[in-house]
This record gives C-alpha cells, structure tokens and sequence, in this order.
C-alpha cells in the first residue's frame, strides 16, 4: 500500500513538473492551459495572450452586452478550470496555466475601437500590467489563493490596462488623431 502511495505521489510530482502532459487529453487543462499556448517554454503568458486576439476577432463583431456576458462567463469558467488544473498539478498558478491571461485580454478590449492598432495596444498594456503587477496586483496575486485568486490579479492588470486603452481612445477621438 504505501508503495502504491509512492507511485502516485511520484506521478503527481512528475505532472507538475510537466503539465502538458496531459494538455490534450483532459478538457479542462486543455482551457487552462490556453488551448496548449500555456505549453510555450518561454514566456507562457504572453503566448496564453496572443491566444487570446484569435478568440477576440471572432467576439469583437458582437453586440456589447453579449461581449460582456461572454467575458463574465469566461471569468466565472477560468475560476474553476484554474482551480482544478492548478490542484492536479499541485502548483498554485502555474506558468502554463493562461486562461487567465485569455480573459484578461478580453476586459481590456472591452469597447475598444476596432483596427489592429487598438489590438497590438491592448496587448502591449495587458502584458505590462501582468508583468509589472503594480499595486494592488502583486498583493492580490500573493494573497488571494485557488482558481479566483489566479484569475484575479489578471483582472486587476486587464483593469488598469483598460483604463488606459479607454484613455487612449478618448485622446485619440478628443485630438481627432485618425
């Protein structure tokens, strides 16, 4: 028995250590880990966000209570997938789990204008907040656990990059800059 113990406490750690083991083979860590874009060896977030515009050209063209209704519902679906696929890793926040950085990008395009200007700046905002996490980001990341905890803080950097891509498009619409 406590071989048995050994065994699946070994694979557990194996799977933390590789957790796109399964990426493709468990619904669940397939959305946390961004459609496999969590998988990039190298700066997963910024993948997991570039995963992110591919989804957004496809919901842009909606009426904006269905955008929101979306995003809500994304969110609400990112606290469960992340809190599973972060307990069957055993890693709070895993690199490789980006779902978070999917629905971040989708609050910071929240009415923005359309083009692939706006786009490539939502993208850059996103990721510098997500980066930088100035506060209250780094504190919420630090002490809000579980699957909320993980989307969270991207909602706190989506927020500020919001902020700012709504600013951007006021001055833009306020200097009549077209």
């Amino acid at each position: 028995m406590a071989q048995s113990n050994s065994s699946s406490s070994s694979i557990g750690q194996a799977e933390s250590e590789q957790p796109c083991a399964r990426v493709f083979r468990d619904p669940v860590h397939f959305l946390a880990l961004g459609f496999g874009s969590g998988c990039a060896p190298k700066a997963p977030g910024t993948f997991g966000t570039l995963a992110a515009i591919p989804l957004y050209l496809l919901a842009q063209p909606l009426p904006l209570w269905v955008y929101l209704l979306l995003t809500v519902a994304g969110f609400a679906l990112g606290v469960w997938v992340c809190d599973r696929t972060a307990r069957d890793l055993g890693v709070h926040d895993h690199p490789a789990i980006v779902w978070d950085e999917v629905i971040g990008y989708f609050i910071t395009m929240i009415a923005a204008p359309p083009g692939w200007l706006w786009i490539l700046a939502g993208f850059v905002l996103f990721r510098l907040f997500d980066i930088l996490k100035p506060w209250p980001i780094r504190q919420a990341d630090q002490r809000i656990g579980g699957g909320f905890g993980i989307m969270f803080d991207d909602l706190l950097a989506a927020g500020y990059a919001w902020l700012c891509m709504q600013g951007l498009a006021y001055g833009v619409v306020l200097l009549d800059i077209s």
